[in-house]
């Protein structure tokens, strides 16, 4: 009897032990704090302006104002999904302040 209490104890102990898929550091959910994008499912660590927190947001849709990719990893305006294109004139001023900003195009569509 006290080896299947030792037993069901020690598999109770492995069952809690295994992580959640939802992480503390990375992978972060939309609208969870964030320091870069790396740490977000959606690959965008996005902040409203200098003063605020970031958190992690939804990546920008067509037609929506996006960011060119910055080595920073905070967006004021997060960058495109996947498929479309930030149509951007980026400035040497705009990269160094992270102010970038562009629309999401698919050139696909565009070029019909």
């Amino acid at each position: 009897m006290e080896k299947v209490l030792v037993l069901l104890l020690v598999a109770l102990a492995v069952a809690y032990a295994v992580p959640d898929p939802r992480g503390i550091i990375i992978n972060l959910d939309d609208g969870e704090l964030c320091l870069n994008s790396a740490q977000c499912n959606s690959k965008c660590c996005h902040r409203e302006d200098g003063l605020s927190l970031a958190r992690c947001a939804p990546k920008a849709s067509e037609n929506s104002e996006c960011s060119a990719f910055t080595l920073y990893g905070v967006y004021y305006k997060c960058p495109c999904e996947r498929g479309l294109t930030c149509d951007v004139d980026k400035t040497i001023v705009g990269s160094i302040t992270n102010t970038n900003f562009g629309v999401c195009l698919d050139l696909g569509r565009a070029a019909e």
